[in-house]
């Protein structure tokens, strides 16, 4: 045996049967995304959200963004409270998400969201936590 680096084909190959291993366990997959933004009155974009369903009707929340010069006026809380309502109607009954202790932490609690885990890394001065919310 020899460790090797994996072409991009060979990477594909692996995500493949994972995907087919997975798909034994997870009843009831579901497809779906929530790509949400709010604009200001020239258009810009100020603020948005995006998340995709996973497995065991989970919406996972990948980015969450307000423009610095809006942030503390609600546009946040909008996007989360539209995303949970999309989230329904794609069939998700878990929303789950992760951020770092300098984004959204007191925010995510302020809204219902659980912390169910998080870990700090000293060396490099950051920690990260994971939140669920039920729907």
């Amino acid at each position: 045996m020899e460790m090797v680096t994996l072409t991009e084909k060979e990477v594909t190959t692996l995500e493949n049967n994972l995907d087919k291993y997975d798909r034994q366990f997870i009843r009831y997959p579901k497809e779906g995304k929530v790509s949400i933004g709010i604009k200001d009155d020239t258009g810009t974009l100020i603020a948005g959200l995006a998340a995709t369903m996973t497995a065991f009707n989970i919406l996972y929340v990948s980015t969450v963004f307000v423009s610095e010069s809006y942030r503390r006026a609600g546009l946040g809380r909008q996007l989360m409270l539209e995303m949970e309502k999309q989230a329904k109607a794609l069939g998700a009954n878990t929303i789950r998400l992760d951020t770092f202790d300098w984004q959204g932490y007191d925010f995510y609690k302020a809204i219902g969201y659980e912390e169910v885990g998080h870990y700090r890394h000293e060396t490099d001065g950051y920690s990260e936590h994971f939140f669920v919310k039920r729907i």
